[in-house]
């Protein structure tokens, strides 16, 4: 029996990124849907619980993807409400390739080493892959500062976060290079996830900053998003400091992405959404890539 992903995408026009990592992962075919809302999701989701027998439910699957988090975590609510008994297929959500990149960078930032009590900060951190990563470092254990251009949005998310999932993030504002500069003033950890093309950190406004034991970019686009680090560091040593570019952590990310992929189809009541994820990442994180 042929495994059937259906991707469920909330932009018009579904991720083709997202397409092929689905079938790399394992699923037969995968079909993909653009535009989709709760408002018109409930007949594509009885089309997948209804259609085959209980024993063969887990070879049906749904991911949720798009570029909104804050839509895709709706849509994962709406699909969820359809389930009933054992009518239900294994879901995943990873809008925006939030939670795969989010995980895989946290991973590798926690390998080996406790990060509890530390001071974190995830500069431009209100986009989808700054709310997980600042999510998962709570998680384990941090004190971490969520940093924006605007003080009101980015308390928003952070009042937002520390609802859904039980946190203490703390808001601030750093619109240009020098507040940023200030902002990592004291922190043992930061993590840069700012829109493409803007630089977030100099090199020199980190090298010399006391305490600062690891630092992460995951600007995968020119130029980078923090000087002095390289696309492709993974814990490499800089000025006393421990780096990663996004190419470093970037294997793990799409080792993890395939591998939730193919774990969909294990079972049919399976949902991989932040938590699940990182669990996962982690174990793979000390597996050769």
């Amino acid at each position: 029996m042929k495994k059937l992903l259906y991707q469920l995408d909330t932009d018009l026009l579904p991720s083709v990124f997202d397409n092929v990592v689905a079938h790399d992962g394992g699923a037969d075919q995968v079909i993909p849907y653009g535009g989709i809302t709760p408002d018109n999701v409930g007949p594509l989701v009885e089309g997948a619980i209804f259609t085959r027998a209980p024993k063969d439910k887990k070879n049906t699957a749904i991911f949720v993807g798009g570029s909104d988090l804050v839509a895709g975590e709706s849509l994962l609510a709406a699909i969820q409400n359809k389930f009933f008994g054992k009518f239900r297929v294994s879901l995943m959500l990873d809008s925006n390739g939030a939670n795969t990149t989010a995980a895989a960078c946290v991973a590798w930032l926690t390998q080996g080493r406790s990060v509890a009590g530390k001071q974190a900060i995830v500069l431009g951190g209100t986009g989808p892959v700054g709310q997980r990563i600042a999510i998962m470092l709570s998680r384990a254990g941090a004190e971490v500062t969520v940093t924006g251009r605007q003080l009101e949005r980015t308390q928003q998310v952070c009042d937002y976060l520390n609802r859904r999932f039980g946190s203490r993030l703390t808001a601030a504002a750093t619109p240009d290079l020098e507040s940023r500069g200030q902002s990592i003033q004291g922190k043992e950890i930061v993590v840069s996830t700012g829109a493409s093309g803007v630089t977030m950190l100099e090199e020199n406004q980190w090298a010399q900053t006391n305490g600062l034991e690891l630092i992460a970019d995951a600007n995968a686009s020119p130029p980078v998003g923090i000087g002095g680090i390289d696309m492709t560091d993974r814990a490499t040593l800089r000025h006393g400091v421990l780096c990663f570019g996004p190419l470093g952590f970037g294997a793990l990310k799409l080792a993890l992405h395939r591998e939730c992929i193919g774990r969909l189809f294990d079972s049919n009541d399976l949902v991989l959404d932040a938590e699940a994820i990182f669990e996962r990442a982690c174990t793979l994180v000390a597996a050769p890539l």
